[in-house]
């Protein structure tokens, strides 16, 4: 076993042990005088995953196909916003205080009128977890732009590259990195859109669920859901980290 899977492996048994440390915890908590109501038991709470089962892959299926579109629709953009902002100085002026006004105003305060301009649909969520993911995708990956060594850039201009193969070989490449810290951002951000646009309006989806299952006081529901909703933004963290670390392998840890 090399040194990389031998990392990887210890990783993975530090999270094993931190997960079952809580877990126990969790345990622990409910032998004490706190109600069922307020806080079910794990066994309870698998037993709601087991038993619905069903009915929670539908909402987890409803809710991941909304972090999946804005998530790639979000760095798309986001990636887009950041090389206009490279090559314009005077459009990053005037972008730059959009960007910032656009993480200024609270997540919560947006989605009610978003929800109004796209029904009740995907479409809200999807802009909902666009708009919570383009900032990070955006800022990291325009600084990383704008950091690349002006050594390398003049020894380009004076082999005569064009403008397209500097942007390509040599800004693109050096900024990959800091893009991917972006990208590793988003992933661990993305469901936060979503699940708040179906609390502010849905019929499924797991923040529907959610809110369902806490109305009608079933909790082991209402957490059966949120440990899906755990488990689906680690999965996607852990699948984002895992594809760049194969496409920027040269890149130092």
């Amino acid at each position: 076993m090399n040194p990389k899977q031998e990392s990887r492996l210890a990783t993975w048994r530090r999270g094993l042990t931190v997960f079952t440390g809580l877990v126990l915890l969790w345990w622990l908590a409910t032998l004490s005088t706190i109600p069922a109501f307020l806080l079910p038991t794990p066994a309870a709470v698998a037993q709601a995953l087991w038993e619905g089962r069903a009915f929670l892959a539908w909402h987890t299926l409803v809710t991941a196909s909304e972090v999946i579109s804005g998530l790639l629709i979000g760095v798309l953009f986001g990636a887009l916003l950041a090389l206009c902002m490279v090559f314009s100085p005077r459009l990053q002026r005037w972008l730059m205080p959009l960007v910032l006004t656009s993480q200024a105003i609270p997540v919560f305060a947006l989605a009610p009128l978003l929800v109004l301009w796209f029904g009740f649909g995907i479409s809200a969520k999807v802009a909902m977890a666009v708009l919570v993911i383009f900032f990070p995708v955006t800022s990291a990956f325009f600084d990383g732009l704008r950091r690349v060594n002006n050594d390398y850039l003049d020894l380009a201009r004076t082999l005569g590259a064009s403008p397209w193969a500097l942007l390509r070989h040599v800004r693109l490449m050096a900024a990959l990195p800091a893009f991917a810290t972006g990208l590793r951002m988003a992933a661990a951000v993305a469901p936060i859109g979503a699940i708040i646009g179906e609390w502010v309006g849905s019929a499924e989806g797991l923040g529907y669920l959610m809110l369902n299952a806490n109305a009608r006081m079933q909790t082991d529901r209402l957490f059966a859901a949120l440990f899906i909703l755990i488990l689906m933004t680690v999965l996607l963290w852990v699948a984002v980290d895992s594809l760049l670390r194969r496409l920027i392998n040269w890149a130092a840890e």
